[in-house]
Parts: C-alpha cells; sequence; structure tokens
C-alpha cells in the first residue's frame, strides 16, 4: 500500500496561481513522486477575489483536492496551522500558493523522510526583499536567537515536511494563537534543513505589509522570550541609578556653591523626559506581554469553517 502525502498550501486571495500550483504539485507526483499516493488541500483565509471559485473547479475535477473555506480571514498563523491539522497523510509538506518556495522542493523533502528524518524543513539562503527589510530580519533572527529561551530557526518561515508523528504533537497543544516556527524548534524532532533561495512572486499581490510582520515579530517576541521584560527592568534600575547619582552630585554641588550655582529647570526637565520616555516604552512591551496573555486565555477556536469540499 502507498504511503499518502498531504500538501498543505495555504492561501488568500490567489486567483492568479491556485491552479498552476495544483497543476504543478499532482504533475510531480504523477510523474516524479509516483510510488506515493497524495492528497493537497487548500485552506483559504476568506479570499476576496476568484480563488474560491478556482478552488470548486479544481476540487470537481480531482476528487484528492480538497479544499477549506475559512468564515473570515484568521491571520497568518492559525489558517495554516488548523489546515495541518485536518491532513491524514503518513507526512504533510506545507508549501506557499506565491510560488517563492520551489516545488521542486518536495523530493528532497521525501528523501530525508526516506532516510529517517522526522522534520525536513526548506530553510532561506537568499531573498528577494528590499536591503532595509532584508537587514531588518536578519537583525531580529539574531536576536531572537540569542535572547530566546528556546532554539530559534534562522530564515525559517515554516515550509517543510513534518512526520505524522509531528502533527499528532500539535493536536495536542491547546494554544489559540500558536506561533508553529517556534513549535517546530521547540517540540521538533530530529531535523533536516534544506537550503533554497526563494522565488519570485509570480503572480497578485503579498499580502505581508509592516504591521503583519510586526504582528509576526511580536507573537514570537512574547511566545520564545524574557528579553522585553529583562531589558525593562535592567534600563529602570540603570535609569533609577542614574538619576540617584545625578540627584546626589547636584545636592553637593548646591551646598558646596550656595549662592553661585544655580541648577535651573533645564536639568529637571530632561530627567523627566527621559524616564517618562523608558516608562512608556516598557509599560507599551509590558503590554504586548499582557495581550499575548490574554489571547492565550480566551480559549477562542483556532478559525472556524464555512465549508469543506472532498473530505
Amino acid at each position: 500500500m502507498k504511503k499518502i502525502i498531504s500538501i498543505l498550501i495555504p492561501c488568500f486571495n490567489e486567483e492568479g496561481n491556485v491552479v498552476n500550483m495544483a497543476e504543478k504539485v499532482v504533475d510531480l507526483f504523477e510523474k516524479e513522486c509516483n510510488k506515493y499516493d497524495y492528497e493537497l488541500i487548500f485552506i483559504d483565509n476568506d479570499s476576496t477575489d476568484d480563488t474560491k471559485k478556482l478552488l470548486r473547479q479544481l476540487c470537481a475535477n480531482n476528487k484528492k483536492i480538497k479544499a477549506i473555506f475559512n468564515v473570515k480571514n484568521f491571520g497568518q498563523f492559525n489558517s495554516p496551522y488548523y489546515g495541518m491539522l485536518q491532513t491524514t497523510g503518513d507526512a504533510t509538506i506545507t508549501l506557499a500558493c506565491d510560488f517563492q518556495e520551489p516545488v521542486e522542493l518536495i523530493p528532497e523533502f521525501l528523501k530525508a523522510w526516506e532516510e529517517g528524518y522526522k522534520i525536513a524543513i526548506g530553510v532561506k539562503k537568499e531573498s528577494y526583499e528590499g536591503f532595509l527589510l532584508k537587514n531588518l530580519k536578519k537583525l531580529y533572527y539574531n536576536l531572537s536567537k540569542k535572547f530566546s529561551s528556546v532554539e530559534q530557526i534562522k530564515m525559517f518561515t515554516g515550509f517543510g515536511l513534518y512526520d505524522k508523528q509531528f502533527i499528532d504533537i500539535l493536536r495536542t497543544i491547546d494554544d489559540p494563537t500558536p506561533f508553529f516556527r517556534g513549535i517546530v524548534a521547540e517540540f521538533g524532532f530530529k531535523r533536516k534543513e534544506i537550503y533554497y533561495n526563494q522565488g519570485i512572486r509570480t503572480k497578485g499581490k503579498s499580502s505581508n505589509n509592516f504591521y503583519t510582520l510586526y504582528d509576526a515579530a511580536m507573537l514570537s517576541f512574547t511566545s520564545y522570550t524574557k528579553m522585553g521584560l529583562r531589558i525593562a527592568t535592567f534600563i529602570g534600575a540603570l535609569a533609577l541609578l542614574f538619576s540617584f547619582i545625578v540627584s546626589i552630585i547636584y545636592l553637593v554641588m548646591k551646598f558646596i556653591w550656595w549662592d553661585r550655582f544655580t541648577a535651573g529647570m533645564i536639568p529637571v526637565l530632561i530627567g523627566m523626559l527621559f524616564l517618562g520616555s523608558v516608562q512608556i516604552l516598557f509599560i507599551g512591551v509590558i503590554g504586548e506581554y499582557v495581550l499575548a496573555i490574554n489571547q492565550r486565555s480566551m480559549k477562542r477556536p483556532l478559525v472556524v469553517e464555512e465549508e469543506r469540499i472532498n473530505f
């Protein structure tokens, strides 16, 4: 009996890519990887273009192609994670619908899996992002890796193969805001990392922007690092010590040169502005942790389905 491989492809407004992606994956499994059976699952995050219509046509023409339609957009983390929990294969491969993650890497993932690796992931060697964004991401990865309580995988987006045993572990995690990349590092088995150059989006426009990237960074930051709270404590202590030393110096100078030394209001204002800025900054940092706690305590479902086809 052939082993079944589940291919999960999350999508949102990908009318220009879903048909080509489905054809390419099906062609790969029918020709190059034909010793495996497959199921191809698209999970649509409430697209507003013709993506749903095209997915219905694909499902009608091939019963091995399945689709899940969400009632609304549940974000870039919840929807793919939920989709992985719906797979039934001996292994699951996650793949972006925009062709930035090469379909051609699937045979290498399967080879690593046959060699005994429970996880085989794609790690970006190069990408075609702007200079500023690329360097900000590098800085973020370096800081996360240095300060995280759990190993962080640099330049990893979730693209890869995951054995059914690992998928079963995901099913036991009760987290309404899961950060999958961190979970792979925290709970994953021995893995093989396969490097690739990120491709250029073929059609359509990326839904990623500064807000979504910031949201991803904060989810990782609050889930796997104590860095923000520790830095707030240290800088607060240093600011307190600095303020105390300066106040003692001013007091001594005033006693020595009582009628000649005029401190004025400028040092007081500078000190107030400095301490106020530090307080506001770290109230924001603490707020991010509180927000993460609040989201997890509400125990909301990962997604709510509107419809599923061919399951």
